[in-house]
């Protein structure tokens, strides 16, 4: 075993509750990919469940929850590194656990941000700083942010040249509509950032770009296909 993932479902911004069984079965085809694609490296790969369904304020459940999961894998494991792959409030989960030494990668899909108010504090990026980190948002997400979340990658890309962010053109909150190419992409970037294999041209290049074009970089229709190629 040579690096191991832990994916972070979806969750509410406030809620004493159970997690969702929903939340937690959207979670399992990039689990699935990544497991299936990472099986020769010797990739192991956790779902997270959370204590309660809710981000709760200040106690930012979510990611408390994500960085006990990490010392676990430290505790079980041994020195490996990890990936913390998470969507909606687990995409902010990941970011923000990001903080864990044995965290390498953050791949944060659909990340729910908090708005940008005026007099309030900005969502933190220093503990990004060293990491692998790829965001991925749908242009048409009425649930979580797109602008929310480049503004937050074009902060991150001041401090760390390690990011990239690709845009899901028409696609909602769910990825549904591109989710083959949007699993491809994952499992390039993951696979690329755990163990030493060369990241796809388009990765290779979101990385390499400064903003805004690396971090609003198109998700081009049949991207996994091409891998293959």
């Amino acid at each position: 075993m040579a690096g191991v993932v832990l994916i972070l479902p979806d969750g509410d911004r406030e809620s004493p509750r159970r997690p969702s069984a929903l939340s937690l079965a959207r979670a399992l085809p990039l689990g699935r990919a990544l497991a299936r694609a990472g099986r020769q490296d010797g990739l192991v790969v956790h779902t997270v469940h959370y204590r309660t369904r809710g981000w709760n304020g200040e106690a930012a459940q979510h990611a408390a929850d994500a960085s006990w999961a990490a010392e676990e894998v430290v505790r079980r494991y041994g020195d490996v590194p990890i990936c913390l792959a998470g969507h909606g409030f687990g995409g902010r989960a990941a970011l923000r656990a990001a903080d864990h030494p044995a965290v390498s990668t953050v791949l944060a899909m659909a990340p729910w941000l908090p708005d940008e108010q005026p007099g309030t504090e900005a969502e933190p990026v220093k503990q990004l700083v060293g990491k692998q980190i790829l965001v991925v948002h749908g242009t048409n997400d009425a649930r979580t942010s797109p602008e929310l979340s480049y503004r937050l990658a074009e902060r991150v890309k001041k401090v760390n040249r390690n990011i990239c962010r690709f845009e899901v053109h028409t696609d909602g909150n769910a990825l549904r509509q591109h989710h083959f190419e949007v699993l491809a992409l994952a499992t390039d970037f993951v696979l690329g950032s755990l163990f030493p294999h060369p990241y796809s041209r388009p990765v290779t290049d979101a990385l390499a770009a400064p903003p805004p074009l690396g971090l609003r970089m198109p998700l081009a229709a049949g991207f996994g296909k091409s891998l293959r190629q």
